[in-house]
């Protein structure tokens, strides 16, 4: 009965071993929260860049529209200042030589045409007429109207595909004379609401642009004088598909528009395509309303296909598998280690049962055991290696052509391998601490101080004294906790320089060993902390170490029935005392 009991025993004791401490169950944890961080940041930035780069094109597109309309007020009133400075009236030849003068069709991309339209009272409209019809005897205003006044297309160039345009009166129509009216009255260049151009055989929607000029070329400034000397204005008729192709060359941008006035469509760049070549679910879209001339243009802008083609990237992808990966790798290395010490408790169980019988054999065993632990380090390291070199591998083949940002994601692989082969390594050392005891012999504390000081990274900048003493005491265990305290004192350290002071004391029952720094010290909350496995007090990425030496010098100390005090008010440096009794020594 007694020994079904302990079978049962041992078996729940291998069980327990077989299972994966907590411990490592939240290094796994963080590892997946840390991968999955990365990849939502990743994608957060990426997404960020994406949206000021559709940002960038809207605003650019809204820009050539307002520049290309700037370019044809321009235009206008130049007519307007032309006009103002001949001395005799303009006629259809006067017309003719100044629109050639301008080039209308290379200068004006976009534009139909460039003309005058006069304004006639009905007393002057004989007068008109027959002076108009004295080169073009076919000459006639159209269509009728019932308004007490006119305003014909008197010129027009290109004359020919504008036939239909000369002698149209914009009085027939609310658009074109609303805005004509806000011309003469404000003096300021208009835009008529949409409209379709009697000369647009397809009949898209259109627009015209005015600017007011005034007898004997005066600029009155009062609504009443305007409206007395008013004299005509200059104009230019456009057809809005013309213009916005003549504006913007599609090929070259990554959003795309509709335009609306007053809820009435002008431009769809959508309009006569196929489905195939929309983007049926942008990644982007935004509505900008510009005032423009009188009117109100809706500009509605929406990332195209060329924009998602240009701005698809797998880098999150790579993130979120390289990190999975990663993870994967943790936990199976921690599955590993848990069988691997349910393997040696049970190996270690089944040499104590045979104790008795097997005396002869206990040294071979322990041999073995060792040799056990040795591989199954090894094998551990195995995959983190390959790991490492293939970040590294794929760092130097793909330096040129992979963003800064995957670089970046790239060292920071690199740097968790090395916290993870860093982590094995200590733990290994660990594990060994209590397997091996080590005799008593003379140490110069100066000269194992100074020996592993010289051993450390980054000691440029820090001195170092020891007391020049010789104690005796066990070699490898004080070297061990030396190298970890002062370790400790220069990478924590807040600077690149600083003091490291050695000190050593004595009573009845300890050595006292004494190791201080001028560091930002330990605060008082976290003395107990400190001493804990996997503890830093500063973020992993920024501190390089496993979170284990406090933890190993305790273990130590206290294996040699000792103890360790850490004194410390948390802002100017750290001292650690190290009391070891003189009956181990």
């Amino acid at each position: 009965m007694v020994e079904e009991q302990k079978t049962l025993v041992q078996r729940r004791k291998l069980i327990q071993a077989g299972q994966m401490h907590i411990v490592h169950w939240l290094i796994v944890l963080l590892s997946i929260v840390l991968t999955l961080t990365a990849w939502h940041f990743s994608r957060s930035q990426l997404n960020q860049k994406l949206e000021a780069k559709f940002e960038r094109n809207a605003a650019q597109v809204v820009n050539l529209v307002k520049e290309r309309m700037k370019l044809y007020e321009n235009a206008l009133w130049s007519s307007v200042a032309f006009i103002d400075t001949v001395n005799t009236p303009i006629t259809s030849n006067t017309w003719l030589s100044y629109s050639k003068s301008l080039k209308i069709e290379s200068t004006y991309p976009g534009v139909n045409g460039i003309g005058i339209i006069y304004n006639i009272q009905p007393h002057q409209l004989d007068s008109y007429l027959l002076k108009q019809r004295e080169l073009r005897p076919h000459f006639t205003i159209h269509p009728k109207h019932d308004e007490p006044e006119y305003w014909p297309i008197t010129y027009i160039e290109p004359a020919l595909p504008n036939q239909k345009a000369i002698g149209l009166d914009m009085a027939f129509e609310k658009n074109r004379y609303v805005s004509i009216q806000k011309a003469r009255d404000s003096g300021q260049a208009q835009l008529t609401g949409p409209i379709t151009l009697v000369q647009d055989a397809k009949k898209t929607p259109g627009f015209l642009f005015y600017t007011p000029f005034y007898e004997n070329g005066a600029k009155p400034d009062s609504l009443e004088t305007r409206r007395a000397l008013i004299e005509g204005v200059t104009y230019a008729p456009f057809i809005m598909k013309n213009l916005m192709q003549g504006t913007l060359a599609e090929k070259y941008r990554y959003v795309s528009i509709q335009i609306h006035d007053n809820g009435e469509l002008l431009f769809d760049d959508h309009a006569g395509r196929s489905l195939e070549d929309v983007d049926q679910n942008p990644l982007f879209t935004k509505e900008e309303h510009v005032e423009l001339y009188g009117q109100v243009w809706t500009f509605s802008i929406q990332s195209n296909s060329s924009f998602r083609n240009e701005s698809s990237s797998n880098q999150s992808s790579v993130i979120l598998i390289g990190g999975l990966l990663i993870d994967g790798l943790l936990l199976g290395l921690f599955l590993f280690l848990s069988k691997a010490n349910r393997q040696a408790l049970a190996y270690a169980d089944e040499m104590t049962q045979d104790l008795e019988e097997k005396k002869s054999n206990l040294e071979k065993s322990n041999n073995d055991l060792e040799q056990f632990s040795y591989v199954a380090s090894h094998d551990l390291k195995s995959p983190l290696n390959a790991i490492k070199n293939l970040v590294e591998w794929i760092t130097e083949d793909c330096q040129d052509i992979i963003p800064d940002e995957s670089k970046k994601h790239l060292a920071l692989l690199t740097q968790r391998s090395d916290r993870m082969m860093k982590l094995l390594d200590d733990l290994l050392e660990y594990s060994r601490i209590n397997r091996s005891e080590f005799k008593n012999e003379s140490v110069n504390l100066k000269d194992i101080s100074t020996d592993v000081f010289s051993m450390q990274d980054k000691t440029e900048g820090f001195t170092l004294s020891a007391p020049d003493i010789e104690i005796t005491i066990p070699k490898t265990p004080i070297e061990i906790v030396l190298r970890n305290l002062i370790s400790n004192a220069i990478k924590h350290h807040k600077s690149k320089s600083g003091a490291i002071t050695v000190l050593y004391e004595s009573n009845p029952d300890y050595h006292i060993i004494i190791v201080e720094d001028d560091g930002p010290g330990i605060p008082l909350e976290f003395h107990d902390k400190a001493l804990e496995m996997f503890q830093t007090l500063k973020p992993r990425d920024k501190v390089e170490g496993s979170g284990m030496g406090l933890a190993m010098i305790k273990r130590i100390v206290e294996h040699y029935k000792g103890k360790i005090l850490i004194t410390s008010d948390g802002k100017n440096g750290t001292k650690i005392s190290i009391y070891w009794p003189l009956s181990n020594a």
